[in-house]
């Protein structure tokens, strides 16, 4: 059972809290940066050896400002949930690539990924249920997987492996961070921080899909 989120009794400070939401600002003009720059074996031109694949899956998330900027918004839902939650998200997310793989060229996949801020959005609102999350989730997946299509199986594990990791890793320290400025994060701020990633992922599915 999810445990109840008191900020009263979690250590205070505000550093914590800018340390994460300043790279949720720095994604935002990042978007505007073509698909192919957000993927490592693009941006340095290598080939697909399992070595390289680990590295790039392990880049990715930090190169995709989209990416980037769902799994931060996920770290305010998880600060009223337990830690292991994060498990399911992380398993959804390979079932997804594993699906874009398989079934790659899903219409209007890009937009769909910027309509789950929207879904986080409503998530920290309490306009939907947690169980949203992971389909969202899945969706990334999907389009994560677009970037090895054509990789012998070696490279793709090796990409999915580094994927799972740093994903994995940026969810538990952004969350670790939240839990130590609890305090600062007010009822307000989170509000504020929704309504924003709302209205983002609005426009940006919208200019995915009329773009």
């Amino acid at each position: 059972m999810p445990h109840s989120f008191k900020a009263d009794r979690l250590p205070g400070g505000r550093l914590p809290v800018l340390l994460l939401l300043l790279p949720m600002l720095l994604a935002v003009p990042l978007l505007a940066l073509p698909a192919s720059a957000h993927h490592l074996m693009e941006l340095l031109h290598l080939p697909a050896t399992p070595a390289v694949g680990l590295l790039s899956g392990f880049a990715h998330p930090l190169l995709g400002p989209d990416h980037l900027l769902f799994l931060l918004a996920l770290s305010l839902v998880g600060l009223r949930h337990r830690a292991s939650w994060m498990l399911g998200l992380l398993t959804t997310g390979l079932a997804g690539s594993a699906a874009g793989l398989l079934l790659p060229g899903l219409p209007g996949a890009e937009a769909l990924v910027a309509a789950t801020l929207v879904v986080v959005a409503m998530v920290l609102l309490d306009c939907l249920p947690r169980l949203w999350l992971l389909p969202a989730f899945a969706l990334h997946g999907y389009v994560l997987s677009a970037a090895v299509l054509g990789w012998t199986p070696a490279p793709v594990a090796a990409y999915l492996t580094g994927l799972l990791l740093s994903q994995g890793a940026l969810l538990l320290v952004s969350l670790t961070l939240l839990r130590k400025g609890a305090a600062a994060l007010t009822p307000g701020l989170r509000q504020g921080l929704a309504a924003a990633l709302l209205g983002c992922g609005a426009a940006w599915a919208w200019s995915g899909l009329v773009g």
